[in-house]
């Protein structure tokens, strides 16, 4: 199994920047894909961005530009660095693996806030 832990989360002011960290624990060799979603009040969750194996990524269009997402070698962590924040990017954001086994994990979340 993995477990993941995000932090980072917080309030920010439109324009600004937060970053957003998961740690990876228990059986990391197993990772593949590390991903990034978000849940807003009243929508569907979705994904925000997300990184394979080899480094390729993908991002949500509402984000392209403004979000960079990366992770460590060892698979231990990923990260989200989000700039120039809109109030549209207020959700709980939560990390995602997938494994070569085709399980899923996620982790509980972190409370983003954007004022305006």
């Amino acid at each position: 199994q993995v477990q993941l832990v995000e932090s980072g989360g917080g309030l920010a002011q439109a324009g600004g920047s937060l970053r957003l960290s998961c740690a990876a624990s228990g059986n990391i060799f197993s990772i593949t894909t590390m991903a990034w979603y978000r849940q807003a009040p009243g929508k569907q969750r979705e994904m925000v961005a997300l990184i394979t194996t080899t480094g390729g990524t993908n991002y949500a269009d509402s984000v392209k530009g403004r979000v960079t997402i990366s992770r460590t070698n060892a698979n231990n962590a990923v990260y989200l660095q989000m700039n120039s924040l809109k109030p549209e990017d207020t959700a709980v954001y939560y990390c995602r693996t997938d494994t070569f086994n085709r399980n899923t994990y996620w982790g509980k979340g972190t409370l983003v806030t954007v004022s305006s």
